[in-house]
Protein backbone atom coordinates (compact mmCIF):
# COMPACT_ATOMS: atom_id res chain seq x y z
CA UNK A 1 0.00 0.00 0.00
CA UNK A 2 1.61 3.29 -1.10
CA UNK A 3 1.78 5.82 1.71
CA UNK A 4 1.50 9.76 1.14
CA UNK A 5 5.02 11.30 2.19
CA UNK A 6 6.16 14.71 3.73
CA UNK A 7 7.86 15.27 0.11
CA UNK A 8 4.51 15.37 -1.68
CA UNK A 9 3.41 18.10 0.72
CA UNK A 10 6.91 19.72 1.16
CA UNK A 11 6.70 20.45 -3.10
CA UNK A 12 2.91 21.68 -2.60
CA UNK A 13 4.04 23.86 -0.34
CA UNK A 14 6.94 25.62 -2.37
CA UNK A 15 4.34 25.90 -5.46
CA UNK A 16 1.84 27.68 -3.38
CA UNK A 17 4.41 29.90 -1.82
CA UNK A 18 5.95 30.76 -5.83
CA UNK A 19 2.43 31.18 -6.86
CA UNK A 20 1.46 33.44 -3.82
CA UNK A 21 4.61 35.56 -4.13
CA UNK A 22 4.10 36.19 -7.78
CA UNK A 23 0.40 36.70 -7.83
CA UNK A 24 0.98 39.47 -4.50
CA UNK A 25 3.49 41.45 -6.93
CA UNK A 26 1.74 41.44 -10.16
CA UNK A 27 -1.93 42.15 -8.74
CA UNK A 28 -0.99 45.18 -6.91
CA UNK A 29 -2.53 47.89 -9.05
CA UNK A 30 -1.66 51.03 -6.43
CA UNK A 31 1.32 49.60 -4.37
CA UNK A 32 3.87 50.03 -7.19
CA UNK A 33 2.19 53.73 -7.91
CA UNK A 34 3.09 55.83 -4.12
CA UNK A 35 6.62 55.53 -2.72
CA UNK A 36 7.63 52.43 -1.03
CA UNK A 37 10.18 52.05 1.28
CA UNK A 38 11.41 49.21 2.80
CA UNK A 39 11.88 48.26 6.85
CA UNK A 40 12.48 44.75 6.79
CA UNK A 41 14.53 43.91 9.46
CA UNK A 42 14.71 47.27 11.56
CA UNK A 43 13.74 46.99 14.65
CA UNK A 44 10.30 48.81 15.90
CA UNK A 45 6.96 48.71 14.06
CA UNK A 46 7.14 52.73 13.58
CA UNK A 47 8.97 54.31 11.17
CA UNK A 48 10.06 58.06 10.43
CA UNK A 49 9.71 59.13 6.89
CA UNK A 50 11.38 62.44 6.52
CA UNK A 51 9.95 65.01 4.09
CA UNK A 52 12.27 68.03 2.47
CA UNK A 53 11.15 71.54 1.27
CA UNK A 54 12.26 73.64 -1.22
CA UNK A 55 14.77 76.28 -1.38
CA UNK A 56 14.11 79.13 -3.67
CA UNK A 57 17.33 80.49 -5.97
CA UNK A 58 17.76 84.16 -6.12
CA UNK A 59 19.25 86.78 -8.37
CA UNK A 60 21.92 88.28 -7.47
CA UNK A 61 24.75 91.16 -8.85
CA UNK A 62 28.45 91.00 -8.91
CA UNK A 63 30.00 91.00 -5.55
CA UNK A 64 26.68 91.49 -3.66
CA UNK A 65 26.81 88.80 -0.55
CA UNK A 66 24.03 86.39 -0.93
CA UNK A 67 23.42 87.51 2.97
CA UNK A 68 21.57 85.42 5.34
CA UNK A 69 21.32 81.48 4.13
CA UNK A 70 18.74 79.62 4.29
CA UNK A 71 18.17 76.64 6.80
CA UNK A 72 17.96 73.83 5.93
CA UNK A 73 14.67 71.75 7.17
CA UNK A 74 13.05 68.65 7.60
CA UNK A 75 9.64 67.32 8.38
CA UNK A 76 8.83 63.46 9.26
CA UNK A 77 5.82 61.67 8.33
CA UNK A 78 5.10 58.62 10.77
CA UNK A 79 4.18 55.28 9.85
CA UNK A 80 2.78 52.07 11.39
CA UNK A 81 2.91 48.83 10.40
CA UNK A 82 0.08 46.45 11.28
CA UNK A 83 -0.64 42.75 9.89
CA UNK A 84 -2.84 41.07 7.58
CA UNK A 85 -3.14 37.32 7.13
CA UNK A 86 -5.57 34.85 5.76
CA UNK A 87 -6.04 30.71 6.67
CA UNK A 88 -6.81 27.98 3.52
CA UNK A 89 -7.62 24.60 5.10
CA UNK A 90 -6.74 22.19 2.33
CA UNK A 91 -8.15 18.51 3.31
CA UNK A 92 -6.20 15.60 1.84
CA UNK A 93 -9.28 14.47 0.06
CA UNK A 94 -9.81 18.01 -1.59
CA UNK A 95 -6.08 17.56 -2.53
CA UNK A 96 -6.61 14.15 -4.10
CA UNK A 97 -10.02 14.71 -5.64
CA UNK A 98 -8.65 18.18 -7.62
CA UNK A 99 -8.69 18.45 -11.11
CA UNK A 100 -6.36 21.22 -11.78
CA UNK A 101 -3.23 22.26 -9.51
CA UNK A 102 -4.46 22.78 -6.70
CA UNK A 103 -1.13 24.51 -5.00
CA UNK A 104 -1.63 27.15 -7.94
CA UNK A 105 -4.85 28.02 -6.97
CA UNK A 106 -4.36 28.44 -3.19
CA UNK A 107 -1.29 30.48 -4.04
CA UNK A 108 -3.34 32.77 -6.54
CA UNK A 109 -6.11 33.31 -3.68
CA UNK A 110 -3.56 34.11 -1.12
CA UNK A 111 -1.86 36.64 -2.98
CA UNK A 112 -4.78 38.09 -4.19
CA UNK A 113 -5.86 38.33 -1.24
CA UNK A 114 -3.45 40.31 0.27
CA UNK A 115 -2.68 42.41 -3.01
CA UNK A 116 -6.68 43.46 -2.68
CA UNK A 117 -6.13 44.18 0.96
CA UNK A 118 -2.92 46.01 -0.01
CA UNK A 119 -4.63 48.60 -2.32
CA UNK A 120 -7.44 48.79 -0.02
CA UNK A 121 -5.29 50.43 2.54
CA UNK A 122 -4.02 52.63 -0.25
CA UNK A 123 -6.89 53.44 -1.60
CA UNK A 124 -8.21 54.70 1.32
CA UNK A 125 -6.07 57.69 1.61
CA UNK A 126 -7.73 59.27 -1.18
CA UNK A 127 -10.73 60.20 0.33
CA UNK A 128 -8.21 62.19 2.66
CA UNK A 129 -6.90 64.53 0.13
CA UNK A 130 -7.87 68.44 0.45
CA UNK A 131 -7.88 69.34 -2.94
CA UNK A 132 -10.53 67.83 -5.14
CA UNK A 133 -12.78 67.58 -8.61
CA UNK A 134 -16.27 66.36 -9.39
CA UNK A 135 -18.93 65.27 -6.74
CA UNK A 136 -20.82 61.90 -6.01
CA UNK A 137 -23.77 62.53 -7.47
CA UNK A 138 -22.30 62.81 -11.37
CA UNK A 139 -20.05 60.97 -13.16
CA UNK A 140 -16.47 62.19 -14.23
CA UNK A 141 -15.77 64.35 -17.15
CA UNK A 142 -12.39 64.82 -19.49
CA UNK A 143 -12.58 68.37 -17.57
CA UNK A 144 -12.23 66.31 -14.00
CA UNK A 145 -8.69 64.79 -15.31
CA UNK A 146 -7.62 68.19 -17.04
CA UNK A 147 -8.40 69.84 -13.89
CA UNK A 148 -6.51 67.89 -11.17
CA UNK A 149 -3.46 67.77 -13.08
CA UNK A 150 -3.61 71.41 -13.55
CA UNK A 151 -3.77 71.71 -9.73
CA UNK A 152 -0.92 69.06 -9.61
CA UNK A 153 1.24 71.33 -11.83
CA UNK A 154 0.31 74.84 -9.44
CA UNK A 155 1.35 72.94 -6.70
CA UNK A 156 4.73 72.05 -7.87
CA UNK A 157 3.87 68.51 -7.43
CA UNK A 158 6.76 66.18 -8.87
CA UNK A 159 6.29 64.00 -11.72
CA UNK A 160 4.86 61.87 -13.49
CA UNK A 161 1.70 61.95 -12.73
CA UNK A 162 -0.77 59.10 -12.44
CA UNK A 163 -4.66 58.57 -12.06
CA UNK A 164 -6.44 55.62 -10.55
CA UNK A 165 -10.29 55.14 -10.78
CA UNK A 166 -12.74 52.47 -10.18
CA UNK A 167 -13.05 50.46 -13.15
CA UNK A 168 -16.48 52.20 -14.05
CA UNK A 169 -15.41 55.62 -13.36
CA UNK A 170 -12.51 54.78 -16.23
CA UNK A 171 -15.66 53.25 -18.11
CA UNK A 172 -17.53 56.36 -18.21
CA UNK A 173 -13.92 58.80 -19.18
CA UNK A 174 -13.71 56.23 -21.96
CA UNK A 175 -16.93 56.64 -23.21
CA UNK A 176 -16.81 60.42 -22.79
CA UNK A 177 -13.80 60.68 -24.69
CA UNK A 178 -15.09 58.43 -27.76
CA UNK A 179 -18.39 60.76 -27.94
CA UNK A 180 -16.48 63.90 -28.57
CA UNK A 181 -14.83 62.09 -31.37
CA UNK A 182 -11.13 61.47 -29.77
CA UNK A 183 -9.25 58.01 -29.14
CA UNK A 184 -10.03 56.87 -26.23
CA UNK A 185 -6.97 56.40 -24.04
CA UNK A 186 -3.85 57.76 -25.95
CA UNK A 187 -2.17 54.34 -26.08
CA UNK A 188 1.37 55.69 -27.19
CA UNK A 189 3.42 54.23 -24.46
CA UNK A 190 1.14 50.92 -24.02
CA UNK A 191 3.94 48.54 -25.08
CA UNK A 192 6.36 49.74 -22.50
CA UNK A 193 3.11 49.51 -19.69
CA UNK A 194 1.63 46.41 -20.89
CA UNK A 195 3.04 44.35 -18.10
CA UNK A 196 1.66 46.75 -14.99
CA UNK A 197 -1.57 45.53 -13.95
CA UNK A 198 -4.38 48.08 -14.19
CA UNK A 199 -3.07 49.68 -16.90
CA UNK A 200 -5.92 51.46 -19.47
CA UNK A 201 -4.23 54.31 -21.21
CA UNK A 202 -3.29 58.04 -20.47
CA UNK A 203 -4.87 61.39 -20.24
CA UNK A 204 -3.58 65.10 -19.81
CA UNK A 205 -0.54 63.73 -19.42
CA UNK A 206 -1.28 61.19 -17.10
CA UNK A 207 -1.45 57.57 -16.93
CA UNK A 208 -4.57 56.16 -16.55
CA UNK A 209 -4.47 52.80 -14.09
CA UNK A 210 -8.13 50.99 -13.10
CA UNK A 211 -8.97 49.12 -9.73
CA UNK A 212 -11.95 47.77 -8.05
CA UNK A 213 -10.09 48.64 -4.41
CA UNK A 214 -11.15 52.43 -5.41
CA UNK A 215 -14.15 53.10 -3.46
CA UNK A 216 -15.73 55.89 -1.03
CA UNK A 217 -17.65 56.98 1.71
CA UNK A 218 -21.05 56.01 -0.36
CA UNK A 219 -22.17 53.67 -3.22
CA UNK A 220 -22.24 56.40 -5.65
CA UNK A 221 -19.60 58.40 -4.90
CA UNK A 222 -16.41 56.57 -5.08
CA UNK A 223 -13.46 58.67 -4.75
CA UNK A 224 -10.12 58.03 -7.37
CA UNK A 225 -7.10 60.11 -7.16
CA UNK A 226 -4.64 61.96 -9.34
CA UNK A 227 -1.13 62.31 -7.71
CA UNK A 228 2.51 62.07 -7.58
CA UNK A 229 4.11 59.24 -6.00
CA UNK A 230 5.48 61.44 -3.09
CA UNK A 231 1.59 61.75 -2.40
CA UNK A 232 1.51 58.39 -0.47
CA UNK A 233 4.34 56.34 1.34
CA UNK A 234 4.13 52.64 1.78
CA UNK A 235 6.44 51.10 4.27
CA UNK A 236 7.16 46.96 4.25
CA UNK A 237 7.96 45.62 7.72
CA UNK A 238 7.75 41.92 6.92
CA UNK A 239 7.40 41.01 3.43
CA UNK A 240 4.24 38.06 2.99
CA UNK A 241 5.59 34.73 4.78
CA UNK A 242 3.41 31.15 4.29
CA UNK A 243 3.46 28.80 6.71
CA UNK A 244 1.78 25.43 7.15
CA UNK A 245 0.57 23.56 10.16
CA UNK A 246 -0.41 19.90 9.26
CA UNK A 247 -3.88 18.89 11.48
CA UNK A 248 -3.21 14.84 11.24
CA UNK A 249 -6.70 13.86 12.56
CA UNK A 250 -8.73 16.16 10.26
CA UNK A 251 -7.07 14.80 7.54
CA UNK A 252 -6.15 19.01 6.41
CA UNK A 253 -3.06 21.18 6.45
CA UNK A 254 -3.27 24.75 7.06
CA UNK A 255 -1.57 27.80 4.98
CA UNK A 256 -1.77 30.55 6.60
CA UNK A 257 -0.19 33.47 4.37
CA UNK A 258 1.02 36.78 6.67
CA UNK A 259 2.50 40.51 5.97
CA UNK A 260 2.91 43.78 7.65
CA UNK A 261 3.08 47.13 6.37
CA UNK A 262 1.71 50.57 7.12
CA UNK A 263 0.57 53.60 4.88
CA UNK A 264 0.29 57.16 5.22
CA UNK A 265 -0.29 60.37 3.01
CA UNK A 266 2.97 62.18 2.67
CA UNK A 267 2.66 65.38 0.98
CA UNK A 268 -1.30 66.19 0.64
CA UNK A 269 -0.61 68.89 -2.18
CA UNK A 270 0.43 65.99 -4.60
CA UNK A 271 -2.74 64.38 -4.33
CA UNK A 272 -6.21 65.11 -5.71
CA UNK A 273 -9.32 63.33 -4.72
CA UNK A 274 -11.22 62.28 -8.00
CA UNK A 275 -14.62 61.63 -6.65
CA UNK A 276 -17.41 60.81 -9.24
CA UNK A 277 -20.01 58.30 -9.86
CA UNK A 278 -19.38 54.92 -10.10
CA UNK A 279 -22.36 52.82 -11.73
CA UNK A 280 -23.07 52.25 -14.72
Amino acid sequence: MAISTTTTLNDLYANIVQAAAFTLSERTVIRPLVRNYNMVGSPGLVAQIPKYGTIAAAAIAEGTDLGTPTTFSTDVTTVTASEIGVNVTLSDIAREGAAEDVAAAIGRQIGDGMANKVDQSLAALFEGFSNTVGTGADEITVDDIFKAAATLRANNAPGPYVCILHPYQAFQLKKTLAGNGNTPMNNHDLANEALRSGYVGQVAGMQIFETTNVTGPSAGGFVGAAMSADAIAYMVKRDMRIEEQRDASLRATEYVGSMAYGVSELFDAYGVGIIADAQL
